[in-house]
């Protein structure tokens, strides 16, 4: 069974996110399964791709509109990641230091979308199944079904696999005219709202749909940026998916990043060493818990709360905070802030800094999540796997992976996106942090949680072996 990804991202070759996470390491289980599962994205001008060692494939021309463009395919020789990498180079439009944030997006993208149809069709390497992450790459089921140069992937089936359903990669009609010939009376295909949305697109074309959780799809049909209705409507062929993590990768025991290793026999002794350091490196009292964020700062992560959040418990409680992410700048400039009032028991390191995050999963006491929106979460996941004991609100994925200390479970969790109910939930964590026999205890039953993605690369290949058999 040969399974084509197509995405954006990819770790560790180009991240954002955790749609990166995803791609990079569910088709290394998948072929753990005896799947052939390879994966497309666009050539990234970074430190990754000017290091690795590269094979070019294949080449060939796609027309955008007016103008042409020339392609190429270059496959990953060095490193071994687990699985085959291609990627697509654009001159000039693909070959950038960013993935996103361009005023070009649309461009990209469907030049992108192109070219690997192109390029299957061309090489005549038609997979069983093509995979699509995100709106990025969500054109590519319509394109199959009705683009008169791809008549030769009609009945290949595809899934598109909804990372994040805020994003959807909207654009105007004028745009029509960058696709290739397709019978028009299809044209209600790609429309929503008065205008082309990919992601709406993929939903309708898509032989299946995924989302990275089961409590993500039910609140997709919700609440989903005005697709609420088309998903209702779709609903037969909706699945949730949960996401797991590379135990590979995140092992405490192994982990090249943090400072010192450990495993459930000694969890206490070695998280106090990267404690220790974190403490040291950011003037923090070893003495106090010490609650971190790790992540974008962003509305979605419930990042704006964080300055009030970190100023009502640390006046109020003998805890350190540690922020790690960058994003809204007035977010950055608030939280930067508290460092002088709080010198001592407060910091932030503005950016990202994935060594950092490694030892902080392995140093922290509590990590906070109090997401407005979390599709799946990987975060709380990574946490659980370092002993890490995460506090989060009951949204997507954080509702299926963390359960209440309350309800006999593991974690902290509150209802709402509050600062109050956020607060409630740290003055609980410090009780918790207060009975050590037991906060010692649930740190050694959240190690034993297997999140890896072996459950869920065999959810996959039920459902690729399901949409083969239809075939």
């Amino acid at each position: 069974m040969n399974i084509l990804h197509t995405s954006f991202e990819c770790y560790p070759i180009a991240k954002v996110g955790g749609l990166a996470d995803v791609v990079g390491a569910l088709p290394k289980y998948q072929n753990d399964l005896g799947i052939n599962a390879t994966v497309v994205m666009p050539f990234p001008d970074n430190k990754f791709t000017q290091e690795a060692e590269l094979k070019k494939v294949h080449s060939g021309t796609i027309h955008l509109g007016e103008e042409i463009h020339q392609y190429s395919i270059q496959n990953i020789v060095s490193p071994d990641l687990g699985f085959m990498v291609s990627l697509l180079h654009i001159p000039r439009v693909l070959d950038r230091a960013n993935i996103y944030g361009y005023n070009d997006e649309a461009e990209r993208s469907i030049a992108f979308q192109l070219a690997v149809m192109d390029w299957v069709v061309t090489t005549q390497s038609i997979p069983d199944i093509i995979h699509c992450h995100d709106h990025h790459t969500a054109l590519i089921p319509f394109l199959m079904s009705h683009a008169e140069p791809y008549e030769a992937l009609r009945r290949v089936p595809s899934i598109l696999t909804i990372h994040n359903a805020q994003y959807q990669g909207q654009l105007s009609y004028d745009r029509l005219e960058y696709l290739p010939p397709f019978d028009k009376t299809q044209i209600g295909l790609l429309d929503w709202d008065n205008c082309i949305n990919p992601l709406a697109s993929g939903i309708k074309c898509a032989w299946k749909v995924t989302t990275v959780s089961p409590n993500y799809m039910k609140e997709l049909q919700k609440q989903a940026n005005g697709l609420e209705a088309l998903l209702r409507s779709e609903n037969k062929k909706c699945t949730g998916v949960l996401n797991g993590i590379d135990t590979s990768t995140w092992d405490p025991e192994t982990d090249p990043m943090v400072v010192k290793n450990y495993k459930m026999t000694n969890v206490v002794s070695g998280r106090k060493e990267n404690k220790k350091w974190i403490c040291d490196h950011f003037n923090l009292d070893i003495e106090k818990p010490l609650f971190a964020f790790i992540g974008r700062l962003v509305g979605e992560k419930g990042a704006d709360l964080l300055p009030e959040i970190s100023k009502e418990v640390l006046q109020k409680n003998e805890v350190n905070v540690l922020i790690l992410g960058s994003g809204i700048p007035e977010v950055e400039e608030q939280l930067q802030s508290l460092c002088k009032e709080f010198e001592g028991t407060y910091n932030t390191f503005i950016g990202y800094d994935e060594k950092l995050s490694h030892i902080i999963y392995a140093g922290a006491d509590f990590l906070l999540m109090p997401s407005r929106v979390e599709p799946c979460g990987l975060n709380q996941m990574y946490a659980l796997r370092y002993g890490l004991i995460p506090i989060v609100r009951r949204t997507g994925g954080l509702k299926d992976t963390v359960i209440d200390i309350g309800d006999g479970g593991f974690g902290i969790c509150h209802d709402s996106a509050l600062v109050w109910d956020v607060c409630y939930s740290i003055q609980r964590a410090v009780t918790l942090y207060n009975d050590q026999k037991k906060y010692k205890a649930i740190q050694k039953k959240i190690m034993k949680i297997d999140h890896s993605w072996d459950r869920s690369a065999n959810q996959y290949k039920y459902i690729y072996e399901s949409l083969i058999q239809r075939k």
